[in-house]
């Protein structure tokens, strides 16, 4: 089987909680498969605290992209709300806090993230990835 540097998975899901762990739960294979073994762990916690705000802070239809390409995998999370994210705050200074670590947790973890307004599905919406150098 030839070996490409470059591929892309979309999963689309409904707008329930349980799909974040369902997403996370195919997200080990993908990468095992694609011999990115090692970015496995960073990349379910990344996947889940994006899918969890796509799910929770949104009313519609979700998706779960993950893209590699030159040597950096892309994990994003589409919603059908356009509003830009919440800006992340500095994760040291939310210990204590009940919520808002999420995108926190992404920007210390991840080597880059943002966010683009995308529509899909005939809704209006945004993706918010975050990048993994996978060398």
């Amino acid at each position: 089987m030839p070996e490409t540097d470059s591929w892309e998975y979309s999963l689309h899901i409904p707008h329930d909680p349980r799909a974040v762990t369902v997403s996370r739960l195919a997200l080990r294979p993908m990468l095992t498969v694609h011999g990115l073994a090692g970015l496995v762990d960073t990349a379910e916690l990344l996947a889940s605290e994006l899918l969890s705000n796509a799910v929770l802070h949104t009313k519609g239809p979700a998706c779960l992209r993950v893209r590699h390409r030159d040597g950096v995998l892309q994990i994003g999370a589409w919603d059908a709300d356009p509003e830009p994210p919440e800006p992340p705050g500095q994760f040291e200074t939310l210990t204590d806090a009940e919520s808002g670590r999420g995108f926190a947790l992404v920007r210390a973890c991840s080597d880059l993230w943002g966010w683009q307004p995308l529509s899909r599905f005939g809704h209006r919406g945004k993706l918010v990835w975050c990048e993994l150098g996978a060398a």
